[in-house]
């Protein structure tokens, strides 16, 4: 099936029809076919074409702000916003219709940033309640477990089953620790106690503990305070960066910087992998960086070209 032609292309055709029969009803009208010579009907033609051309140049001109808007729209990305159409030309419909695109792109803008703000509120509040469950309810339980066990190691000889019962302390110790790392990563107690770069220093090292990567954190001296929303974005979208890594880039080694640049804070995580790969790319995690980005206004950068590693670089750039 044949694609349809354009709005441009139907309103010129349709112009180029309605002065062709004009001027030959005109022309019908006007000289009879007997009196019509040769160097009449050049003219006629020529004066045609002419016309209909003209036509076509004015319209490609009165069309053009609406083929911006058309390939702007076609290229808006609802987690990279702040791009506005530019509009060139005196004032008409279309330049009208791409003032009222731009208004409705700040709505919707506006709303989403609302209404990720409120889901990833919910998220944090869900992390810290499900941290301190674990931390008071079930981190209590095997702390308790693990001291019963270790009285009874003591009162049963080995060879009555001591051995046993050392083991199963172990098994619970281990345990205890493993709900303890689970509850520092829902809700980073470092955050919230010594500041976003002792946080981003502790999070490199059980990472680079857990994987076997090698995380060197450099953070650059006096850096503005930022707030609380701004430094739990970086802090997060860090940890997923990291874990990305980790996960994905087949990496020995990443880079975590804190640097101030250009009058803005941002945050770069470079590693000397293959890349996060498609997997990586289409995952929810990268998703969800960029929505955290989106919330306070930053813009997230994926680069390869730009790793001084060779891998992966992730730029977090915070507004100034």
């Amino acid at each position: 099936m044949s694609a349809r032609p354009s709005l441009f292309w139907r309103i010129a055709i349709g112009n180029a029809a309605v002065l062709a029969l004009a001027c030959l009803i005109t022309a019908l009208v006007f000289s009879p076919p007997t009196d019509i010579a040769l160097r009449e009907v050049a003219v006629f033609v020529g004066c045609l074409v002419l016309t209909v051309a003209l036509n076509v140049l004015l319209l490609r001109r009165a069309f053009a702000p609406l083929r911006q808007l058309t390939a702007f729209a076609r290229r808006i990305d609802p987690l990279s916003p702040g791009p506005r159409l530019q509009v060139t030309g005196g004032e008409s419909e279309v330049t009208a219709l791409a003032a009222a695109f731009n208004d409705m792109l700040e709505r919707l803008e506006a709303e989403r940033r609302e209404s990720v703000g409120r889901a990833l509120a919910a998220q944090e509040a869900e992390r810290l309640r499900v941290a301190q469950e674990l931390h008071d309810g079930v981190g209590q339980s095997l702390t308790g477990i693990v001291l019963q066990l270790g009285r009874a190691a003591r009162d049963v000889p080995p060879d009555a089953g001591g051995e046993a019962v050392l083991e199963a302390q172990e098994t619970a110790r281990a345990s205890l620790e493993e709900v303890r790392r689970i509850a520092r990563r829902l809700r980073p107690e470092a955050l919230d106690d010594l500041g976003l770069p002792s946080a981003l220093r502790v999070l490199a090292e059980q990472i680079a503990e857990q994987a076997g990567l090698q995380v060197d954190v450099i953070v650059q001296p006096s850096l503005p305070q930022l707030g609380p929303d701004a430094e739990l974005v970086v802090y997060r979208v860090a940890q997923e960066a990291l874990t990305n890594v980790a996960r994905h880039a087949g990496a020995r080694r990443a880079e975590l910087r804190l640097e101030r640049a250009s009058g803005r804070t941002r945050l770069l995580v470079d590693d000397d992998g293959r890349g996060l790969g498609d997997e990586a790319a289409a995952g929810s995690g990268i998703h969800g960086m960029r929505e955290r980005a989106v919330l306070i206004d930053a813009s997230l950068r994926i680069d390869g070209a730009g790793s001084r590693l060779g891998g992966a670089l992730v730029t977090l750039e915070l507004p100034r």
